[in-house]
């Protein structure tokens, strides 16, 4: 198929000031698509190219129009005032949702064509037409996805998960109990709930934009940091944190920050009411409270490099198996020719 692809963010490194996560998934799943004979052609602008100095053009192809495509798949954006709801002239404005407003009306509500909205980010309302349209499916990053929609989980590629070695990963050297790397949207309570009292007792960063510290005077903000710089702090860490919104925890989403941090040999700590959570993580890094995940920490850092250490590596890797790329993409086609099939195809 020549499936249109709107997303509005960056294939590479991007630039620092982004809270683009799709950054560590995006092109493996798009590559995914690519090698199972698919074509992907982007309809958004080409903020690499402009904004970050890549140039991929040579690999993938971008079209600013409406161009012949056989499907479609969203990643879903929504207002945000002050930005995509201002007029295009207007200082700071970006073009994301507007364009995203075309391509649905001339794609779905001109010529009825399979679409895939990705809800990314769980903000495309329950009554929202889209969710009854016939030519539509909407997916989240959701282990247990609401209001009929199917599961599509940020994809990590096999070969990396398959090739990772905890023993390796076990013993690099960690001069840091704790780090968290992400933004503060919608994660206070969980930060004050899990990371702050943590922070307390053990030497910590957090990376990312949070505009709003006064609630946490002991933390050590260090702002955003350029993208290639995540790997570099998760295995400089022993440990990490899994910080949710509220629907994310209710529904099981994890984001991309769960398979960085693995990867890197960094174990995520969970909160044991995470939906799902205990198919995530083992036993050992599942807390209640930032005081249990203190303690859990000091047990944590004290193993560090031994055997013990590598087999909590080990089965953190085993955990990304929902998330495999091969997993993922049999989902975009099957919902993709589910909804040919049911004749909505113009």
């Amino acid at each position: 198929m020549r499936i249109g692809y709107s997303f509005w963010g960056f294939l590479g490194h991007g630039i620092t000031d982004t809270p683009d996560g799709g950054r560590s998934h995006r092109r493996t799943l798009i590559d995914g698509l690519a090698e199972r004979g698919h074509t992907p052609v982007f309809l958004q602008s080409d903020r690499d190219l402009t904004e970050a100095g890549e140039d991929f053009t040579e690999t993938y192809t971008w079209h600013e129009g409406f161009p012949e495509i056989d499907a479609l798949v969203l990643e879903w954006r929504w207002p945000i005032g002050g930005r995509n709801t201002t007029p295009c002239t207007a200082p700071n404005h970006t073009c994301d949702l507007h364009r995203q407003t075309d391509l649905v009306d001339f794609y779905i509500h001109e010529q009825g064509l399979p679409t895939l909205v990705w809800d990314k980010d769980q903000h495309l309302p329950p009554n929202d037409p889209l969710r009854t349209h016939p030519a539509v499916t909407v997916c989240e990053a959701a282990l247990y996805p609401a209001g009929g929609a199917h599961g599509l989980l940020f994809p990590v590629h096999d070969d990396a998960v398959q090739t990772a070695d905890p023993e390796y990963l076990a013993l690099l050297r960690r001069d840091l109990p704790l780090v968290y790397a992400g933004n503060q949207y919608d994660r206070d309570q969980a930060f004050t709930r899990l990371f702050a009292p943590a922070a307390h007792r053990h030497r910590h960063l957090v990376a990312g934009k949070w505009p709003r510290t006064t609630g946490w005077p002991h933390v050590a903000f260090i702002g955003r940091r350029p993208f290639a710089e995540v790997q570099d702090l998760h295995r400089r860490s022993v440990t990490t944190m899994l910080l949710a919104p509220e629907r994310y925890s209710r529904r099981g989403q994890f984001t991309q920050r769960l398979f960085e941090a693995v990867l890197a040999g960094c174990l995520p700590l969970g909160a044991s009411d995470m939906r799902g959570i205990d198919q995530i993580l083992p036993a050992d890094l599942i807390v209640t409270d930032g005081h249990e995940a203190a303690r859990r920490i000091d047990h944590l850092t004290a193993i560090a490099g031994t055997p013990r250490h590598a087999q909590l590596i080990a089965a953190c890797l085993d955990g990304l198996e929902p998330f495999l790329l091969s997993r993922q993409l049999p989902v975009i086609e099957s919902c993709l020719a589910a909804i040919d099939h049911e004749g909505a195809h113009r």
